[in-house]
């Protein structure tokens, strides 16, 4: 193999074991991890862009296969995952930027989750009180353990030999 199919296959492997800790941290906390009022321990790891850019189509095929697998509503498995893509994508455009790089994802999933619970799921909440109930999920998974989990990388990150551009 030459370097270039090896940055390819190390790209590949990040983002697959990226999208399978996704989907495996959603399924196993499953009951809370869907719904109006949702909390998803998964979506702390929508800071991993800032460490590499595997990680953008990592959390969107996690959140696909998460959703999926799960049996969501068909509109929940597009927009969900694409909201995720999204917020992933803003956070590698951020990663340099600190403590901003945690807002792509909350406000892509507070902004677009709210329309999927409404018409894929017909919650009758209104939709700015979802974009708050789910908000203050995103709030508490990305913006605090997401922000715990990117400080423990980064510190471990000084120790250990991590490659942090693929």
């Amino acid at each position: 193999m030459n370097r270039y199919t090896d940055r390819n296959t190390v790209f590949l492997a990040h983002g697959a074991l990226i999208a399978a800790v996704y989907a495996v941290l959603t399924y196993l906390t499953a009951p809370i991890s869907f719904g109006p009022v949702q909390f998803r321990i998964s979506e702390a790891l929508c800071v991993l862009p800032v460490f590499t850019p595997a990680a953008v189509p990592g959390l969107f095929a996690g959140c696909f296969l998460a959703n999926f697998l799960s049996g969501a509503a068909p509109m929940d498995v597009v927009f969900g995952s694409l909201a995720t893509l999204i917020g992933a994508c803003g956070t590698y455009l951020l990663r340099k930027r600190g403590v901003l790089a945690v807002v792509p994802p909350i406000l892509a999933n507070a902004l677009i989750i709210p329309f999927v619970l409404r018409f894929a799921y017909g919650a009758e909440d209104l939709i700015p009180f979802m974009m708050l109930t789910v908000g203050i999920g995103e709030v508490i998974s990305v913006g605090i353990l997401g922000s715990i989990l990117r400080a423990v990388i980064a510190r471990c990150s000084r120790v250990l030999p991590f490659q942090r551009e693929v």
